[in-house]
């Protein structure tokens, strides 16, 4: 994998860049939709490409591990063949998985032992064992083993698990240096950025990441309850210490406004469940603002979803028409919903980068993260 910066923001710091990639390139400031068990849920691969104009997905490690399994995805050919996605995919190790099963795992030197949370099977996630598994699932992107700690967190524990994410680091390099790709194709790690919301842990592991000298970096344990202003501050501190010619990948973010923020700060890369999560409660997000689709107001409401955004759904079905799908409790509404949200994620990060290539992206942020976020 290889970047190529191609602008940098004058007012701010934010870029627009090229990652390639075996599977085809990557146009950044990118928004990943979020494919978790190798689904972007009630979104075809057609309607991903053709409507949406997703470059990259997301899958996850620990739900592919558990179904279909390694046995169905080698069988396949990798995940790119088993669900007929030929663009790149990224794959998160399961860290934050196997941190939310709190009630359910041990943390331990050696890795995670964990229970399945489908059948109650013991399992251990180890760094080589997770680097063997993300090497099967074929993803062209993926991503280190680490411990993702709660907010808020007191220090002695994120200077603890940092320490140990580090070392699990070293035993991921190591193993992911040692083995080839099971397809054909070229893979790269990205290790992660942790530290909690405590500067003197960031900065400490963005200079180790930085030294590791990986083809990309990302930043974790972020967006999991902290104020959006402490984000914001961590996000800039790292970013000011990662390399300037290697893409950064901001973990689990987030709101259209937070994307923006965080692109204005030096991020590269983004995924979040928001506008597929937010779309099967009925919260569309267009280029005026923010629809509660369930709100009497839309009832007879009969023009487009968002004339302004362009794609199929967003232009053909009318606000009154997905809210009655919606009371009516049909399946047919939150995959209008999906579909529109994420079309409007993708746009809006094009948006960023003809704006960056333009200069003039500070001032157009500004006007969108208002306008973007209001309630409609």
């Amino acid at each position: 994998m290889t970047f190529d910066l191609v602008a940098n923001d004058p007012h701010s710091k934010a870029r627009a860049g090229v990652v390639h990639t075996d599977h085809g390139a990557i146009e950044t400031p990118i928004f990943m939709p979020v494919g978790t068990a190798g689904t972007v849920k009630a979104v075809q691969q057609r309607d991903l490409k053709d409507d949406i104009q997703a470059q990259i997905i997301l899958g996850n490690t620990y739900h592919l591990y558990l179904r279909p399994g390694l046995d169905v995805l080698s069988k396949a050919g990798g995940l790119h063949k088993f669900n007929g996605w030929d663009r790149p995919i990224l794959t998160d190790s399961g860290g934050y998985q196997v941190y939310s099963l709190s009630g359910t795992r041990k943390i331990k030197e050696e890795g995670v032992k964990f229970r399945s949370h489908i059948d109650g099977s013991q399992h251990l996630f180890s760094p080589e064992g997770v680097m063997d598994i993300q090497r099967t699932i074929g993803a062209d992107i993926i991503m280190a083993f680490d411990e993702c700690t709660p907010w808020p967190c007191e220090y002695s524990y994120a200077a603890r698990s940092l320490d140990m994410t580090h070392r699990w680091l070293k035993r991921c390099i190591q193993r992911f240096d040692s083995t080839e790709g099971h397809y054909g194709y070229s893979q790269t790690l990205f290790p992660i950025v942790q530290g909690s919301t405590f500067k003197d842990l960031r900065v400490k592991s963005a200079e180790f990441i930085a030294e590791q000298g990986r083809e990309g970096n990302a930043i974790g344990g972020l967006s999991v309850g902290e104020p959006a202003e402490l984000m914001y501050e961590m996000t800039e501190l790292v970013c000011d210490i990662l390399p300037q010619d290697k893409p950064r990948y901001l973990m689990g973010v987030g709101t259209p406004a937070n994307i923006l923020e965080n692109i204005a700060l030096g991020v590269d890369m983004f995924d979040c469940v928001m506008p597929t999560r937010n779309a099967r409660n009925g919260m569309l997000f267009t280029t005026q603002g923010i629809i509660n689709i369930a709100n009497k107001k839309w009832a007879d409401d009969f023009t487009p979803i968002d004339e302004e955004l362009g794609g199929y759904v967003s232009t053909f079905y009318s606000r009154s028409y997905v809210r009655h799908l919606f009371h009516s409790k049909e399946m047919l509404g939150p995959q209008i919903a999906s579909i529109h949200n994420l079309t409007f994620y993708l746009w809006l990060v094009r948006q960023a980068r003809e704006q960056i290539l333009a200069g003039t992206f500070r001032e157009w942020k500004d006007k969108m993260v208002k306008q973007v976020m209001t309630r409609l």
